[in-house]
């Protein structure tokens, strides 16, 4: 089933998954208020990235009906200028974030505070362009943390995880490796990275959850309720 599960991160937040099986006309057939959201998919958006944004949208709605409060049906998945994504009709206070790679589409929605989720189809490119995105300490925490057979996903997954960090700060112009630290973990198939948020002149710490959805992918996320 491509709604392939929805998990409850606190009373106001949910995390969903879905598996990408469709194609892009399967998806728009029962996709909520297609007519709106046809002029919104990217324009130089193949029939890859069609299924990836229009799997993420119908992910969001049905995400909908989960939280405290459920969101009006006629609620509508928007992006701003930076492409950060929001909820049209919703209220104020409701978030969204959503990520696609591979396969797979995750969301989380909440009610109050922040939220940040990411998912990766792990490859070799995050630890290629490592010293671009991980500060020096971290650089040799990853080295010193993980056996080269296990690089790939260690390294996706820091990546990913400064993602997820990223889009709960919500502000364009972060500098990776100088303004989303992450700290020292011992990695496993699942945990929690600790993380520090250098922001407008202040420090904030988070702590960043990460799992393996499925088989050669990372999924990290980060929910912080207002107050």
């Amino acid at each position: 089933m491509p709604l392939h599960s929805i998990q409850r991160l606190s009373p106001t937040a949910v995390l969903g998954l879905w598996h990408l099986t469709e194609t892009p006309e399967d998806l728009w057939t029962d996709l909520p208020h297609a007519a709106a959201y046809q002029p919104l998919l990217p324009a130089t958006a193949d029939a890859k990235r069609q299924t990836q944004w229009l799997a993420g949208r119908r992910l969001a709605h049905a995400l909908f009906g989960e939280l405290p409060t459920p969101l009006p049906p006629e609620t509508l998945v928007q992006n701003d200028a930076t492409g950060r994504p929001w909820l049209l009709g919703a209220p104020a206070d409701t978030v969204v974030s959503l990520s696609h790679s591979g396969e797979w589409a995750a969301a989380v929605l909440a009610q109050g505070g922040r939220a940040g989720v990411d998912i990766e189809l792990i490859r070799d490119k995050a630890q290629r362009l490592g010293k671009k995105f991980l500060a020096e300490n971290e650089w040799a925490h990853a080295r010193a943390a993980t056996a080269d057979a296990a690089a790939d996903a260690h390294y996706t997954l820091l990546w990913s995880a400064k993602e997820s960090l990223y889009k709960l700060a919500a502000q364009r112009g972060i500098i990776f490796r100088q303004q989303l630290l992450l700290h020292e973990f011992s990695p496993q198939a699942s945990g929690e990275i600790p993380a520090t948020l250098m922001l407008n002149g202040a420090e904030t710490r988070h702590r960043i959850c990460y799992t393996q959805p499925a088989p050669g992918y990372v999924l990290t996320y980060c929910h912080e309720p207002a107050g």
